[in-house]
């Protein structure tokens, strides 16, 4: 329940897999590891100092469809140990403290126009303090991504094991061209929350993601990238416009309507069968 996304829509925010993204007839190996100022998942700020997130992923081709499975990292890169200033997942313990591990997979598979993806995605928090086993849970969702102007899409997560309860996105791009070599990606993107507040599950408030039913942020971010071969850089930028009580939380005791984050991420792609000095 702590990823901020799933998986791949980490960077895809800021367009890094533009280049990469693998097609239906062969499989393809991908890595990630992004540098962030902050862990923000669905407008929540987790952790509010810098942290690390790799992910790796293999996508296998199972005719029309795209079967892939992956798993994704959060690391704290420092003690974050300021109670009066510090967000921590894993309650601040110890420097490079893997806080969150996260395995995935997902079918999708093109519909006429649309690509439509359904999945599973298993949330472990591996420490005895901050978020701990017992927040352990499992998300199935949907997707539905329209080949068309500003590349609509929905998302619909749905806890099946500690929360339940659903949360929704609803999200544009549009690439803008710079110049013959580069391109600015922006992106708009709501979050809504259906039954994963604190009123929506009575049996667990304490491990509700959110404090209200309705729209929890509205998220604008622009990035950059910069590819050769099979990588890809991204900077990136975030604006959170905050609408719930949780996602206006910057720190303990402190709140805001508008909040920045940022950060880039390195991608890399390779189509498995290749040499292995080949990169694409």
């Amino acid at each position: 329940m702590r990823c901020a996304s799933v998986v791949r829509a980490v960077w895809a925010v800021a367009g890094v897999l533009a280049t990469t993204t693998p097609s239906y007839g062969q499989a393809r190996m991908s890595a990630d590891v992004g540098l962030f100022s902050a862990y923000v998942w669905r407008g929540l700020s987790l952790t509010n100092r810098p942290v690390a997130q790799p992910d790796v992923y293999l996508t296998i081709p199972a005719g029309s469809a795209a079967l892939t499975l992956g798993g994704w990292a959060n690391v704290e890169l420092g003690r974050y140990d300021d109670p009066g200033n510090d967000l921590s997942e894993s309650g601040g313990m110890s420097a490079l403290d893997v806080a969150e591990v996260d395995a995935w997979a997902e079918v999708s598979a093109p519909v006429q126009k649309l690509t439509l993806t359904g999945g599973a995605l298993l949330y472990v928090f591996p420490n005895g303090a901050g978020f701990t086993s017992g927040s352990n849970t499992v998300e199935v969702y949907a997707k539905a991504a329209l080949d068309a102007s500003l590349s609509p899409k929905l998302a619909l997560w749905y806890d099946v094991d500690k929360i339940g309860g659903a949360y929704l996105e609803v999200s544009i791009a549009q690439s803008v061209p710079l110049d013959g070599r580069h391109s600015l990606t922006l992106n708009a993107l709501a979050g809504l929350d259906a039954g994963q507040s604190i009123p929506g599950t009575p049996g667990s408030p304490d491990l509700a993601s959110f404090h209200d039913d309705g729209f929890t942020h509205f998220d604008l971010s622009a990035g950059m990238p910069f590819t050769r071969g099979g990588l890809a850089l991204t900077p990136a930028v975030h604006l959170v416009i905050t609408g719930d009580r949780f996602t206006r939380t910057t720190s303990p005791g402190r709140t805001h309507d508008l909040k920045v984050w940022g950060g880039a991420a390195l991608s890399w792609s390779k189509a498995l069968g290749q040499g292995s000095g080949t990169m694409e």
